[in-house]
């Protein structure tokens, strides 16, 4: 109980005094964690509504093995994006391996079948009967899917901001593809890694502190714009 009293205290002092270091962490957590939330959000809501509005043979798999890939442990990504970016994989000579590229691109991939599938139910759960009206007022087919994803703005909203926080809450791969150096790849989970295998648990429970008040403050800015 001393430890989790002291871990907050620390957390506040270290907000209040905006701590260079921890500020330049958190900052670089905040970023990775949009940019690739927003680079799979583009990928995801036109995907999605393509998989939703078109009949094909194996859709229901398909459908399933997106929401299969919901729970894949972060390390299988890490190792899947390492292996890729290595000087032996084919992906080697761009030398993106340990640098926050290859976390954006690693977190990208962990939370797209978290979009794509939670996409896909929202526009599932807009009434057909919208559908029809868009369809015998003979809006095309891109129409109506912007329509739609306007109809089912906050189950979309809801999914983007599920992304972010699996996003921003990931350690796995950005131990294995950012290498957790120091000024340069190291975010908040991998900081909190480090500082409790050095046993410096108030410092690892401070950090936490703030990540969870990251999260808090991005979630009610996004339930803002969602109510707007």
């Amino acid at each position: 109980m001393t430890e989790i009293w002291h871990g907050l205290t620390k957390a506040v002092e270290l907000i209040i005094t905006l701590d260079p270091e921890v500020m330049e962490i958190a900052g670089r957590s905040l970023l990775i964690a949009v940019t690739s939330t927003l680079l799979a959000s583009i990928i995801c809501l036109p995907l999605g509504s393509l998989i939703h509005f078109n009949r094909f043979r194996g859709k229901r798999f398909v459908i399933s093995l997106i929401q299969t890939f919901y729970s894949i442990p972060t390390v299988a990504i890490g190792l899947f994006v390492f292996v890729f970016l290595s000087r032996a994989g084919p992906l080697g000579g761009l030398n993106l391996l340990f640098t926050p590229t290859a976390m954006v691109l690693g977190q990208m991939i962990l939370i797209t079948p978290i979009l794509l599938g939670l996409t896909i139910s929202a526009l599932s759960g807009v009434d057909k009967t919208i559908l029809d009206t868009a369809r015998s007022l003979g809006a095309s087919g891109f129409q109506m899917t912007v329509f739609v994803l306007r109809e089912a703005r906050f189950a979309v909203t809801a999914a983007v901001i599920m992304g972010f926080g699996r996003a921003i809450s990931e350690v796995g791969i950005s131990l294995m593809v950012g290498g957790n150096i120091r000024g340069f790849t190291r975010v908040i989970t991998t900081a909190i890694s480090l500082e409790t295998s050095r046993g410096d648990i108030e410092l690892a429970m401070a950090l936490g502190i703030i990540l969870i008040f990251i999260a808090l403050v991005v979630n009610v800015i996004m339930n803002r714009i969602q109510q707007r």
